[in-house]
């Protein structure tokens, strides 16, 4: 499931626009909104160490939060943010309110196992990616942190569609339509051939029989 929730301090914004933004991050702040739930936008601003920490540690964007906004506890997912093109730094945060019932479309990243498993990679092929993430639409509150493709057995030519992996219950790909590919076992110019040493052992057995 998804990582473990935490809380952020927030406080609410009266303004909002470019100007008002500008001076929440004078003041060493990230602006932010929080959306949906049927309920009107609230703009607040985030502390900006709290916010860069939580960007930059991984799964930001599949895991439910609690902001306190003055008091009040409001749980979200982060939808969306942006940085600074220059220096990475978060200029603004989307936040998605969170109901019970509240069902979501959130990238999720594809981990690979057992790739000392793989007949085919063994003997010099190499796993393609195709998808480092996959959509899908879930529960909030039931978020995979990853999905798990097992390479065991797998052998050159092989590809690994989404019907193949195990999901949780509530998981389902964002594309239905097709089986699409996650990843293939694809061959390499530094693959040795199956046949190499059939094709060197062959001439030499050839003299052993004439001179009989």
């Amino acid at each position: 499931m998804s990582h473990d929730t935490y809380e952020l301090k927030a406080e609410a914004r009266e303004q909002v626009g470019k100007g008002s933004a500008r001076a929440v991050r004078r003041n060493g702040k990230v602006p932010a909104v929080i959306y949906g739930d049927k309920q009107p936008p609230l703009a607040i601003a985030l502390t900006y160490k709290d916010i860069y920490y939580k960007i930059h540690g991984g799964g930001f964007l599949t895991t439910i939060a609690t902001i306190d906004v003055d008091g009040k506890k409001i749980q979200v997912l982060p939808k969306d943010f942006q940085l600074d093109p220059v220096k990475d730094f978060p200029v603004h945060v989307d936040f998605l309110r969170i109901g019970k019932d509240t069902e979501v479309n959130v990238d999720v990243p594809v981990h690979f196992i057992n790739e000392d498993k793989s007949p085919g990679i063994k003997r010099g092929g190499v796993l393609n990616i195709v998808r480092h993430e996959v959509e899908f639409h879930c529960p909030a509150n039931a978020i995979p942190e990853f999905i798990t493709i097992d390479l065991t057995g797998t052998n050159i030519g092989d590809s690994i569609h989404i019907s193949a992996v195990k999901l949780p219950a509530g998981v389902k790909p964002v594309i239905s339509d097709r089986d699409f590919t996650v990843a293939t076992i694809a061959g390499s110019s530094a693959m040795k051939p199956e046949t190499e040493e059939t094709v060197e052992v062959a001439p030499e057995a050839a003299p052993a029989a004439e001179e009989k």
